[in-house]
């Protein structure tokens, strides 16, 4: 089986912009093309607590789950990783695509800002601290990614997640 996928792709964006749905989506339109690989969903890799300090977002369990299971899925014949996360910082980029193990292409989801408020209120409907916390991280993720501008490239979210991923994987060049 193959030891290294020929690529690395990670979708960044704000809370709320659908960056796993577009992944999963990525997902479906390789796996349909007979492309080889895996989709992993970085909130799920780093969720633990507590984060410890210094590491609000459990960025180092992220990186050390990422290596291991991108080293996995390469062992199965992977060819391409896809991720979603966040990544706040250009200088990152380097740990991540050390960790995933091949040249990385991070692709940025933007969405209009009420219809992604609109997501988020239906998303936290009965937990208002929650709703008011990831309103907030929208507008301030928002304005930390454009100053850090460390997408090779940017794509606007379609009606549908199929549309999404066609977008993104033309913008990737997949």
């Amino acid at each position: 089986m193959g030891e290294r996928p020929s690529r690395a792709l990670l979708l960044i964006g704000a809370v709320g912009v659908g960056k796993t749905t577009a992944a999963e989506a990525v997902g479906d339109e390789l796996e349909e093309r007979g492309v080889p690989g895996a989709v992993i969903d970085l909130d799920a890799i780093r969720r633990g607590w507590p984060a410890p300090t210094g590491d609000r977002f459990n960025t180092a369990i992220e990186l050390v789950n990422l290596r291991d299971m991108a080293r996995n899925y390469r062992g199965t014949g992977a060819e391409i990783l896809v991720a979603a996360g966040v990544l706040e910082e250009r200088a990152a980029r380097s740990r991540y695509e050390e960790a995933m193990g091949a040249p990385l292409t991070v692709v940025r989801l933007v969405a209009p800002r009420e219809l992604v408020r609109a997501r988020l209120r239906r998303r936290h409907e009965h937990e208002q601290s929650a709703l008011d916390w990831h309103l907030d991280r929208f507008d301030e993720l928002t304005a930390i990614l454009d100053a850090a501008a460390v997408e090779d490239a940017t794509v606007p979210i379609a009606e549908d997640p199929r549309g999404t991923a066609r977008a993104v994987l033309a913008a990737a060049r997949c």
